[in-house]
């Protein structure tokens, strides 16, 4: 049980001029984990408080945070069910610390529920793709970000789900969790350059592609552009344009696991082009924790 006075004397001393005082308290302090932030937060909201001083008080918030999401990050990679939604909210929770995983699902279930309304097993596959549009795009504005492509906002879920902006993968993330809790089989393609979805023929019958694939894709969808549909011989002229060989992994699903590596990915690079290293620093830790 964390002693209040004890806590609040530890924070006192970060004002001490002794750098080697400050660093045992700060080490001291993340030691608490977690369940000293509201102590962190009370105490910077003291107005009598130095800059410096807050500066501290952030400065231990965030290790406790980031610390806290790399040990839930590595459980998460470990565990059987890998729920993407799970994983994408710690990432965003780097970033917003404050968000709250139910209320991030109870706005996609939203979303769902309006689907699920006009949805029925007779439909065919692209009936559904075109219930599915109408809803995300027209009912719920959502639209790919060719303004601002790069910026982490659209790589987060709380941001994503505010502005209704993304990128081709965050997109596809929302467009497809709300597909498969409906069993619409949708499922994400790890495309170079571009992220897209794949609509799986369960009987793995592939007539509408007319060629000789075994991948049991039925179409593809383009998230990023309004859920526009694609057919393998567009992703085999894609990867031409990019002169790069046609890969298995470019014409199949891919595993949750390498989609929250793609958001990482993403993030690092857009915080590399916003020149903040500290960020790309943390992110490529992350990183090596979903390649473990």
């Amino acid at each position: 049980m964390i002693n209040i006075e004890s806590i609040q004397a530890l924070i006192n001393l970060l004002d001490d001029p002794d750098e080697e005082i400050v660093s045992h308290v700060q080490t001291k302090i993340i030691s608490y984990g977690v369940t000293v932030i509201p102590y962190l937060e009370s105490a910077w909201e003291t107005h009598e408080m130095s800059v410096l001083h807050q500066s501290k008080i952030e400065h231990i918030t965030h290790e406790i945070q980031f610390s806290a999401i790399k040990i839930e990050l590595d459980k998460w990679r470990k565990s059987k069910e890998l729920d993407l939604i799970e994983a994408w909210t710690l990432l965003s929770k780097w970033q917003y610390p404050g968000i709250n995983e139910k209320t991030l699902r109870v706005k996609i279930n939203e979303i769902r529920q309006d689907v699920w309304m006009e949805i029925n097993e007779k439909q065919t596959a692209f009936e559904k793709v075109k219930i599915l549009n109408k809803i995300f795009y027209t009912r719920y504005l959502f639209k790919g970000d060719n303004k601002n492509y790069h910026s982490p906002l659209n790589s987060y879920l709380n941001t994503v789900l505010e502005t209704k902006h993304g990128n081709p993968l965050s997109l596809s993330i929302l467009y497809s969790t709300i597909a498969q809790s409906l069993n619409i089989p949708i499922y994400g393609v790890n495309l170079p350059n571009h992220f897209i979805l794949a609509y799986m023929d369960e009987n793995k019958v592939n007539q509408l592609l007319g060629n000789n694939t075994n991948s049991g894709v039925f179409f593809y969808i383009n998230a990023f552009s309004e859920g526009s549909i694609l057919y393998e011989n567009d992703i085999r002229k894609f990867l031409a344009d990019l002169k790069l060989p046609e890969e298995k992994g470019f014409f199949e699903p891919c595993s949750h696991t390498i989609i929250i590596q793609r958001i990482i990915i993403n993030l690092i690079s857009s915080y590399q082009s916003l020149g903040k290293p500290d960020k790309v620093r943390e992110l490529l830790e992350l990183k090596e924790i979903i390649l473990a």
